[in-house]
Protein backbone atom coordinates (compact mmCIF):
# COMPACT_ATOMS: atom_id res chain seq x y z
CA UNK A 1 0.00 0.00 0.00
CA UNK A 2 1.53 3.37 -1.04
CA UNK A 3 2.10 5.82 1.78
CA UNK A 4 0.09 9.04 1.63
CA UNK A 5 2.59 11.85 1.01
CA UNK A 6 0.67 14.46 3.04
CA UNK A 7 0.44 12.11 6.01
CA UNK A 8 4.17 11.37 5.71
CA UNK A 9 5.00 15.08 5.54
CA UNK A 10 2.98 15.67 8.71
CA UNK A 11 4.76 12.86 10.55
CA UNK A 12 8.16 14.09 9.33
CA UNK A 13 7.42 17.61 10.54
CA UNK A 14 6.30 16.38 13.97
CA UNK A 15 9.34 14.12 14.32
CA UNK A 16 11.79 16.86 13.37
CA UNK A 17 10.19 19.70 15.35
CA UNK A 18 9.11 17.45 18.26
CA UNK A 19 5.81 19.32 18.40
CA UNK A 20 2.42 19.15 16.66
CA UNK A 21 2.04 22.93 16.97
CA UNK A 22 5.48 23.60 15.47
CA UNK A 23 4.79 21.08 12.70
CA UNK A 24 1.56 22.93 11.90
CA UNK A 25 3.52 26.16 11.43
CA UNK A 26 6.05 24.42 9.16
CA UNK A 27 3.26 22.96 7.00
CA UNK A 28 1.03 26.05 7.23
CA UNK A 29 -1.96 24.01 8.40
CA UNK A 30 -3.75 23.66 11.73
CA UNK A 31 -2.44 21.50 14.57
CA UNK A 32 -5.62 19.42 14.43
CA UNK A 33 -4.96 18.71 10.74
CA UNK A 34 -1.45 17.56 11.60
CA UNK A 35 -2.85 15.29 14.32
CA UNK A 36 -5.39 13.80 11.92
CA UNK A 37 -2.77 13.09 9.26
CA UNK A 38 -0.43 11.41 11.74
CA UNK A 39 -3.33 9.34 13.10
CA UNK A 40 -4.25 8.28 9.55
CA UNK A 41 -0.66 7.22 8.91
CA UNK A 42 -0.58 5.25 12.17
CA UNK A 43 -3.85 3.57 11.20
CA UNK A 44 -2.56 2.68 7.73
CA UNK A 45 0.65 1.18 9.14
CA UNK A 46 -0.95 -0.38 12.21
CA UNK A 47 1.74 1.15 14.43
CA UNK A 48 1.98 3.93 16.97
CA UNK A 49 4.57 6.29 15.49
CA UNK A 50 4.64 9.25 17.88
CA UNK A 51 4.47 9.42 21.68
CA UNK A 52 2.31 12.42 22.58
CA UNK A 53 4.69 13.93 25.12
CA UNK A 54 6.40 17.29 25.58
CA UNK A 55 8.51 17.19 23.51
CA UNK A 56 7.04 14.57 21.19
CA UNK A 57 9.13 11.45 20.67
CA UNK A 58 9.01 8.84 17.94
CA UNK A 59 8.57 5.16 18.79
CA UNK A 60 10.86 2.45 17.42
CA UNK A 61 8.49 2.04 14.48
CA UNK A 62 8.43 5.81 14.08
CA UNK A 63 12.23 5.95 14.02
CA UNK A 64 12.32 3.34 11.26
CA UNK A 65 9.85 5.38 9.22
CA UNK A 66 11.72 8.61 9.98
CA UNK A 67 15.00 7.11 8.71
CA UNK A 68 13.26 6.03 5.50
CA UNK A 69 11.57 9.38 4.89
CA UNK A 70 14.70 11.42 5.57
CA UNK A 71 16.73 9.22 3.24
CA UNK A 72 14.02 9.46 0.60
CA UNK A 73 14.11 13.25 0.89
CA UNK A 74 17.86 13.32 0.35
CA UNK A 75 17.56 11.05 -2.69
CA UNK A 76 14.90 13.34 -4.13
CA UNK A 77 17.15 16.36 -3.60
CA UNK A 78 19.99 14.53 -5.34
CA UNK A 79 17.74 13.62 -8.26
CA UNK A 80 16.60 17.22 -8.72
CA UNK A 81 20.19 18.44 -8.54
CA UNK A 82 21.30 15.79 -11.04
CA UNK A 83 18.50 16.63 -13.49
CA UNK A 84 19.39 20.31 -13.19
CA UNK A 85 23.10 19.56 -13.38
CA UNK A 86 23.48 20.92 -16.89
CA UNK A 87 22.96 24.42 -15.49
CA UNK A 88 26.49 25.27 -14.36
CA UNK A 89 25.24 28.28 -12.42
CA UNK A 90 23.43 26.01 -9.94
CA UNK A 91 25.14 24.78 -6.78
CA UNK A 92 24.68 21.22 -5.50
CA UNK A 93 24.14 20.76 -1.76
CA UNK A 94 25.66 17.79 0.08
CA UNK A 95 24.78 16.84 3.67
CA UNK A 96 27.76 15.53 5.66
CA UNK A 97 28.18 14.44 9.29
CA UNK A 98 31.67 15.26 10.54
CA UNK A 99 33.59 15.14 13.81
CA UNK A 100 34.54 18.52 15.27
CA UNK A 101 38.30 18.01 15.06
CA UNK A 102 38.19 17.24 11.33
CA UNK A 103 36.01 20.28 10.77
CA UNK A 104 38.37 22.53 12.75
CA UNK A 105 41.53 21.26 11.07
CA UNK A 106 41.92 19.49 7.74
CA UNK A 107 38.47 19.30 6.11
CA UNK A 108 38.28 22.68 4.40
CA UNK A 109 41.96 22.82 3.39
CA UNK A 110 41.24 19.49 1.69
CA UNK A 111 38.00 20.54 0.00
CA UNK A 112 38.03 24.31 -0.54
CA UNK A 113 39.27 24.23 -4.16
CA UNK A 114 36.81 21.48 -5.13
CA UNK A 115 33.83 23.15 -3.46
CA UNK A 116 34.30 26.28 -5.55
CA UNK A 117 35.34 24.59 -8.79
CA UNK A 118 32.48 22.06 -8.72
CA UNK A 119 29.89 24.49 -7.27
CA UNK A 120 29.17 22.43 -4.16
CA UNK A 121 27.71 23.72 -0.90
CA UNK A 122 27.89 21.73 2.33
CA UNK A 123 25.24 21.23 4.99
CA UNK A 124 27.26 19.96 7.95
CA UNK A 125 26.15 18.21 11.12
CA UNK A 126 28.77 17.90 13.86
CA UNK A 127 29.02 14.86 16.16
CA UNK A 128 31.82 12.86 17.78
CA UNK A 129 33.49 10.50 15.34
CA UNK A 130 31.95 7.42 16.94
CA UNK A 131 28.42 8.78 16.40
CA UNK A 132 28.46 10.38 12.93
CA UNK A 133 27.59 7.14 11.10
CA UNK A 134 24.28 7.02 12.98
CA UNK A 135 23.21 10.19 11.16
CA UNK A 136 23.99 8.44 7.88
CA UNK A 137 22.02 5.40 9.00
CA UNK A 138 19.07 7.64 9.84
CA UNK A 139 19.14 9.12 6.35
CA UNK A 140 19.94 12.63 7.59
CA UNK A 141 23.16 12.96 5.58
CA UNK A 142 24.66 11.77 2.28
CA UNK A 143 28.05 10.93 3.78
CA UNK A 144 30.01 11.04 7.03
CA UNK A 145 33.48 10.98 8.52
CA UNK A 146 33.52 8.32 11.22
CA UNK A 147 35.78 6.13 13.35
CA UNK A 148 33.48 3.20 12.49
CA UNK A 149 35.17 0.92 9.94
CA UNK A 150 32.20 -1.23 8.93
CA UNK A 151 29.93 0.02 6.17
CA UNK A 152 26.18 -0.22 6.69
CA UNK A 153 23.96 -1.99 4.13
CA UNK A 154 23.63 0.22 1.07
CA UNK A 155 26.79 2.16 1.93
CA UNK A 156 30.53 2.05 1.30
CA UNK A 157 33.31 2.85 3.78
CA UNK A 158 36.86 3.91 2.89
CA UNK A 159 39.82 4.36 5.24
CA UNK A 160 41.06 7.94 4.78
CA UNK A 161 43.77 8.24 7.44
CA UNK A 162 44.25 8.66 11.15
CA UNK A 163 44.51 11.68 13.39
CA UNK A 164 47.25 11.61 16.02
CA UNK A 165 46.35 13.05 19.44
CA UNK A 166 48.64 14.05 22.28
CA UNK A 167 47.87 14.88 25.92
CA UNK A 168 49.15 18.42 26.40
CA UNK A 169 49.15 21.38 28.77
CA UNK A 170 50.89 24.73 29.12
CA UNK A 171 54.12 24.96 31.14
CA UNK A 172 52.31 27.15 33.70
CA UNK A 173 49.55 24.56 34.11
CA UNK A 174 52.12 21.79 34.59
CA UNK A 175 53.93 23.90 37.20
CA UNK A 176 50.69 24.55 39.10
CA UNK A 177 49.10 21.11 38.98
CA UNK A 178 51.88 18.59 38.31
CA UNK A 179 54.76 20.13 40.25
CA UNK A 180 55.32 16.84 42.09
CA UNK A 181 54.94 14.75 38.94
CA UNK A 182 52.12 13.34 36.87
CA UNK A 183 50.60 10.35 38.62
CA UNK A 184 47.25 9.00 39.75
CA UNK A 185 46.85 11.40 42.69
CA UNK A 186 47.81 14.56 40.79
CA UNK A 187 45.47 13.58 37.94
CA UNK A 188 42.62 13.25 40.45
CA UNK A 189 42.99 16.98 41.24
CA UNK A 190 43.91 18.62 37.92
CA UNK A 191 41.06 19.88 35.67
CA UNK A 192 40.82 18.18 32.29
CA UNK A 193 39.19 19.51 29.11
CA UNK A 194 36.77 17.16 27.31
CA UNK A 195 34.69 17.90 24.22
CA UNK A 196 31.26 16.69 25.48
CA UNK A 197 29.55 13.80 27.23
CA UNK A 198 29.78 11.66 24.08
CA UNK A 199 33.57 12.04 23.91
CA UNK A 200 35.05 9.11 25.84
CA UNK A 201 38.60 9.08 24.46
CA UNK A 202 40.19 11.03 27.33
CA UNK A 203 38.46 9.05 30.07
CA UNK A 204 39.19 5.70 28.39
CA UNK A 205 42.91 6.52 28.28
CA UNK A 206 43.06 7.60 31.94
CA UNK A 207 41.14 4.50 32.94
CA UNK A 208 43.52 2.25 31.01
CA UNK A 209 46.72 3.95 32.20
CA UNK A 210 45.83 5.05 35.75
CA UNK A 211 42.61 3.27 36.69
CA UNK A 212 40.73 6.60 36.88
CA UNK A 213 37.19 6.81 35.59
CA UNK A 214 35.59 10.14 34.71
CA UNK A 215 33.96 10.51 38.12
CA UNK A 216 37.42 10.60 39.72
CA UNK A 217 38.75 13.88 38.27
CA UNK A 218 37.42 17.40 37.53
CA UNK A 219 36.78 18.36 33.92
CA UNK A 220 35.36 21.04 31.66
CA UNK A 221 32.94 20.19 28.83
CA UNK A 222 33.73 22.51 25.90
CA UNK A 223 31.76 21.36 22.81
CA UNK A 224 33.68 23.43 20.25
CA UNK A 225 36.90 22.12 18.77
CA UNK A 226 38.41 25.59 18.43
CA UNK A 227 37.32 26.77 21.90
CA UNK A 228 38.41 23.39 23.31
CA UNK A 229 41.95 23.89 22.01
CA UNK A 230 41.97 27.56 23.06
CA UNK A 231 41.02 26.56 26.60
CA UNK A 232 44.04 24.26 26.80
CA UNK A 233 46.29 26.87 25.14
CA UNK A 234 45.19 29.43 27.75
CA UNK A 235 45.95 27.07 30.63
CA UNK A 236 42.52 26.28 32.10
CA UNK A 237 43.06 22.53 31.76
CA UNK A 238 44.90 19.73 30.00
CA UNK A 239 43.60 17.45 27.29
CA UNK A 240 43.95 15.56 24.03
CA UNK A 241 44.54 17.75 20.97
CA UNK A 242 45.32 16.70 17.37
CA UNK A 243 48.91 17.14 16.16
CA UNK A 244 47.51 19.36 13.41
CA UNK A 245 46.75 22.08 15.98
CA UNK A 246 49.73 21.76 18.32
CA UNK A 247 52.89 20.68 16.46
CA UNK A 248 54.32 24.22 16.33
CA UNK A 249 53.36 24.95 19.95
CA UNK A 250 55.15 21.84 21.20
CA UNK A 251 58.18 22.76 19.11
CA UNK A 252 58.35 26.32 20.47
CA UNK A 253 57.67 25.23 24.05
CA UNK A 254 54.31 26.93 24.63
CA UNK A 255 52.79 23.46 25.12
CA UNK A 256 54.19 20.35 26.76
CA UNK A 257 53.22 16.76 25.99
CA UNK A 258 52.55 15.57 29.52
CA UNK A 259 51.62 11.91 29.03
CA UNK A 260 53.30 10.34 25.98
CA UNK A 261 51.80 6.99 26.97
CA UNK A 262 48.35 8.50 26.38
CA UNK A 263 49.04 9.62 22.83
CA UNK A 264 46.84 7.80 20.35
CA UNK A 265 45.82 7.50 16.72
CA UNK A 266 42.14 7.70 15.76
CA UNK A 267 41.43 6.05 12.38
CA UNK A 268 38.86 7.82 10.23
CA UNK A 269 36.63 6.45 7.47
CA UNK A 270 34.58 8.12 4.75
CA UNK A 271 31.11 6.54 4.54
CA UNK A 272 28.64 7.28 1.75
CA UNK A 273 25.56 5.77 0.16
CA UNK A 274 26.39 3.56 -2.82
CA UNK A 275 24.01 5.66 -4.88
CA UNK A 276 25.90 8.95 -5.24
CA UNK A 277 25.13 12.18 -7.04
CA UNK A 278 27.83 13.47 -9.43
CA UNK A 279 28.78 16.12 -6.87
CA UNK A 280 29.18 13.55 -4.09
CA UNK A 281 31.26 11.33 -6.39
CA UNK A 282 33.63 14.22 -6.98
CA UNK A 283 33.83 15.00 -3.27
CA UNK A 284 34.50 11.33 -2.49
CA UNK A 285 37.31 11.26 -5.06
CA UNK A 286 39.03 14.28 -3.53
CA UNK A 287 38.71 13.03 0.05
CA UNK A 288 40.10 9.60 -0.82
CA UNK A 289 43.04 11.19 -2.64
CA UNK A 290 43.91 14.03 -0.26
CA UNK A 291 42.45 13.53 3.24
CA UNK A 292 45.34 11.58 4.75
CA UNK A 293 47.92 14.09 3.58
CA UNK A 294 45.83 17.04 4.76
CA UNK A 295 45.07 15.68 8.23
CA UNK A 296 48.76 15.11 8.91
CA UNK A 297 49.95 18.48 7.62
CA UNK A 298 50.15 20.73 10.71
CA UNK A 299 49.04 24.35 10.56
CA UNK A 300 51.88 26.87 10.18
Amino acid sequence: MPLNSKNCDAFLAVAETQSFDAAAKVLNITASAVTLRVQNLERDLGQVLVLRERPCKVTNAGQTLLNYLQHQRLLQQQLIQQLNGQNKAEFSSIHIAVNADSLATWLFPCLNTTLLAEKITLNLQVAVQSETHKLLEQGQVNACISSESEAMPGCKAHFIGQMHYRMVATPAFVHSWFKQGIHRESLRKAPAVIYNDQDHLHSHLLLAQFGLNQQCFPFHYIPSSTAFADAIFSGVGYGLVPDYQIADRIQNGTLIEILPECSCDVPLYWHHWKQQSPALKQLTKVILEQAEQCMNNPVH
